[in-house]
């Protein structure tokens, strides 16, 4: 049977990117979380969001307004029955991710998927909680969901082939190229490049450039489309420095070290562009 139907819980940034994503391309939407606001906020972003295409030439009304209509919204978790698929988009914070997964485990019926958008947090560790660690894996898409092609698929220690590539056919169905990836801290991506984002601190806390001049250089000699220390600020710098904690707790290594001034910046509540001011001020 193919997914037909995506549960998605959490309205935020992430699950409404992915609810917008899902809608476009044909396939219904439930939209859960705990606030009406927050899905009413999620509903108004993604409509925002298709309205923008609508003026690149890249879309229709027509085609936003039935994209719309195949997103439904409810604060109920019982209404995730009707999935195929359930995508949890929570807040990246292992216990609440466990509370929310046993939650639903229990509702779905048994041969429903669970996926966690995770950016981080072990798949097995999570997949351990439910009863279907066969029919459970990660799904991590990047921001923003809409426009980022990647979806790394991510295989725990006992999802089956068959979970795999029911989720590797959705992901090519929504438009994405995924890559398959093992359980492991930060997976592929994030392994690579929160240490190179480290580094470029490292680079910039020795006072060997200034933070445009490391970031012109990554951009002009390495063909990125941001700069490193940019890309910290867009991120948040907590993010960063919460990942690099746990890269080094999990793997040991002192090349995962946080760097001492990201540290510093944090414990300032300079955060990034979240907060006005990171690396970059955008008082300005």
């Amino acid at each position: 049977m193919s997914i037909q139907t995506v549960g998605i819980i959490g309205a935020g940034t992430m699950g409404n990117g992915i609810a917008q994503a899902c809608a476009v391309c044909g396939i219904d939407v439930i939209m859960v979380d705990i606030k009406q606001e927050a899905l009413d906020k999620g509903v108004s972003t993604v409509s925002s969001s298709l309205d923008r295409l609508i003026k690149k030439e890249l879309l229709t009304a027509d085609k936003k307004n039935a994209a719309l209509a195949r997103i439904k919204t409810s604060t109920n978790f019982e209404t995730l029955k009707d999935a195929h698929l359930v995508i949890e988009a929570a807040t990246e914070n292992y216990d609440l991710k466990v509370k929310i997964l046993k939650q639903v485990d229990a509702l779905l019926p048994p041969e429903v998927i669970i996926a966690s958008n995770t950016s981080s947090i072990s798949i097995t560790q999570l997949a351990s909680t439910t009863s279907r660690p066969d029919r459970f894996v990660g799904m991590h898409f990047f921001n923003p969901v809409p426009m980022m092609a990647l979806v790394e698929i991510i295989r725990g220690l006992d999802t089956s082939d068959t979970t795999h590539s029911k989720v590797e056919e959705l992901a090519n169905a929504l438009g994405k190229s995924p890559i398959t990836v093992k359980n492991a801290p930060g997976f592929v991506v994030n392994r690579i490049l929160v240490p190179m984002i480290n580094e470029a601190l490292f680079v910039l806390a020795e006072g060997l450039a200034s933070p445009e001049d490391i970031d012109q250089g990554m951009k002009l000699g390495c063909n990125h489309p941001i700069g490193p220390l940019a890309l910290a600020d867009l991120i948040g710098l907590d993010v960063c420095l919460a990942v690099m904690e746990v890269y080094l707790k999990e793997y040991g290594d002192s090349k995962y070290r946080p760097c001492p001034l990201l540290k510093e910046l944090v414990s300032a509540g300079r955060l990034g562009r979240k907060t006005k001011h990171g690396i970059y001020d955008y008082n300005k």
